[in-house]
């Protein structure tokens, strides 16, 4: 399908191949050779016999100086994404993975402050000094429930850990050092041709229940930022356009049966040592929680439409700790996501008259703890664009044979007819602005702004701000079969399916940096638009603020997933299952 460039003015549908028209690509190798990767982008516009128009500018030798620096790093950066797939630390857990980037950083010359916003496995690096201040970060934590090798087969990542202990999925693997590669390769830049500025890194944990961000933005951390870049693997090759992310809040309520004495006993006794435990019909805070989480299963249909892509899914972090004793604490938390902070505010009040009325119902005290708050994205149309013109500079990751034949072998292992390229289109070519954001609004109603949930939103509100989405390696659909987990996540850790990804979206990062360091209209523009937009700028009319207190402390105390230590050694906090 061939669509209107709003930029180029032609009808044209890019792939990658476009770009590398007359280049070599090494496929021996688990990654691309540094001279057929992008090595079309650096020649000027050229217009293919099918009207295709590639090679869309010029590359400054700025720019020319972050690619390279990210082709001759190109092994360091895959061994440090295996690295972090490897360790697969879960939310707000993260402690090998956060000490590995700020050593990788500091190395290369960084100033890192470590444990940013009470945060153990959050950190912000910076190099540089004087404006403009530019920002991006990496994202490191991994998802329970996906132990998978990077094989093309049904297999445990770590035999000696839980089943369903964590992997990476989306995976935040390959998202962190794909931005650490677009500022790593900025740093070569301003190095080389004295570009003034500053890069402000940041370790962002716990994007998966949206902590960090929220927490970050609140104590201050993004204010004096001048534009950031921000970067997630998808499926498709697109930048951010009018429709951005919606907001996702997270509450935790806690139930006590702290006094369960005052509830009847046999004989009309009050207690007392001779009537067993098991004897006193004291509801439990177990029942508590079970009737919260039913009580809202059945009631929540009644909230909001359901055309507007909202959802509520919940955790149970305490369930009970004996069966000999009346349970006396259990605990529930709820995340809920909106495309409207009004929607939001509607579904947290829902919560909290049901929290009510099933502490009543059992004879527990409530008490609720605000986890987590984040506000809706705001768009840039100067910021998307410039990205937009660098990764059409770019192009989208090339996938060669070794990636291909993992892929096929996948398919044949599940008993399919391996296709020649196992990979989707999309996964292969540029998206327009206008179709990333036809994709965005697929099946959403007129009067939805903002879509799903994620926490990058919160840098939006303090600077021009734009997302990036490179796609990672997606296999092709098959005619009615419907490919299992396990495949997708086998590709994340492996070399050749995601590693093209890391270097396309790394050099759009770090050629979007480089330019705005060289251009200050630019950033001029894009703060033009950001005041339009905010009603006068930071503290503006339209402005949203941080929506948690400063001096509120991040959740790290809770029980979230983790890996533990034992007279057993390391395992995942469900123990191992004693093989048969």
């Amino acid at each position: 399908m061939k669509s209107r460039d709003r930029e180029l003015g032609v009808d044209r549908e890019i792939t990658r191949r476009d770009f590398l028209d007359g280049a070599s690509v090494a496929i021996g190798g688990a990654m691309l050779s540094s001279s057929a990767a992008h090595g079309a982008a650096s020649a000027e516009a050229q217009v293919t016999q099918d009207g295709i128009q590639t090679g869309v500018d010029t590359i400054s030798e700025e720019k020319q100086t972050a690619i390279d620096w990210i082709e001759d790093n190109e092994k360091m950066l895959s061994d440090f994404d295996k690295r972090i797939w490897r360790y697969a630390e879960p939310a707000l857990r993260e402690y090998k993975s956060a000490r590995a980037y700020v050593e990788l950083l500091r190395s290369q010359g960084f100033n890192v402050e470590e444990g940013t916003g009470g945060m153990p496995t959050a950190f912000l690096a910076t190099y540089g000094g004087g404006k403009p201040v530019l920002a991006s970060f990496a994202e490191y934590d991994a998802v329970p429930g996906s132990n998978q090798a990077a094989v093309p087969y049904e297999k445990l990542r770590d035999e000696r850990l839980h089943p369903y202990a964590p992997g990476h999925t989306d995976p935040h693997s390959a998202l962190g050092v794909t931005a650490l590669a677009g500022v790593l390769g900025a740093k070569a830049a301003m190095e080389k041709h004295g570009l003034r500025g500053t890069i402000k890194f940041f370790g962002e944990p716990g994007e998966k229940i949206c902590v960090s961000k929220p927490y970050h933005a609140a104590k201050g951390y993004y204010d004096g930022i001048d534009a950031s870049i921000l970067f997630h693997p998808r499926s498709v090759n697109r930048v951010l356009w009018e429709t951005q992310w919606g907001s996702y809040w997270n509450v935790a309520f806690t139930f006590e049966a702290d006094e369960p004495e005052k509830w009847f006993s046999p004989a009309g006794r009050v207690g007392g040592p001779s009537v067993p435990m098991w004897y006193r019909p004291n509801p439990g805070a177990l029942d508590a929680v079970t009737m919260m989480y039913t009580m809202t299963k059945y009631t929540k249909e009644a909230i909001h439409p359901r055309t507007a892509g909202w959802t509520i899914t919940e955790y149970i972090s305490i369930g009970g700790q004996s069966t000999t004793a009346p349970p006396l604490i259990s605990e529930i938390t709820y995340a809920f996501r909106s495309p409207t902070l009004e929607m939001q505010e509607r579904t947290h009040e829902f919560l909290r008259r049901n929290a009510k009325a099933v502490a009543e119902a059992t004879g527990c005290r409530v008490t609720e703890r605000i986890v987590t708050k984040t506000r809706v994205g705001l768009f840039n149309q100067t910021m998307a664009e410039l990205v937009h013109r660098n990764l059409r500079l770019i192009g989208p990751a090339v996938y060669g044979d070794q990636a291909r034949e993992f892929g096929r072998q996948i398919q044949r292992n599940l008993g399919l007819e391996p296709m020649e390229d196992p990979f989707t289109d999309n996964c292969q070519k540029l998206m327009t602005l206008e179709e990333g954001e036809e994709m965005q609004r697929r099946a959403l109603p007129g009067w939805v702004e903002n879509y799903g949930s994620d926490d990058h939103v919160e840098y939006t509100w303090h600077a021009p701000s734009v997302r990036l989405e490179a796609a990672k390696a997606v296999l092709r659909p098959a005619e009615g079969f419907r490919y299992p987990r396990w495949a997708r996540l086998a590709m994340t850790g492996e070399p050749s399916t995601i590693d093209p990804m890391i270097l396309a979206g790394g050099k759009t990062m770090a050629t979007s940096f480089v330019e705005l360091l060289s251009e200050p209209g630019l950033l001029k523009g894009a703060w033009e638009e950001f005041n339009d937009r905010t009603g006068g700028g930071i503290g503006g009319s339209k402005w949203v603020a941080p929506l948690l207190p400063p001096d509120l402390d991040p959740p790290i105390d809770m029980r979230w997933p983790e890996y533990i230590k034992t007279e057993r050694g390391e395992e995942w906090w469900i123990p191992t299952p004693r093989k048969e």
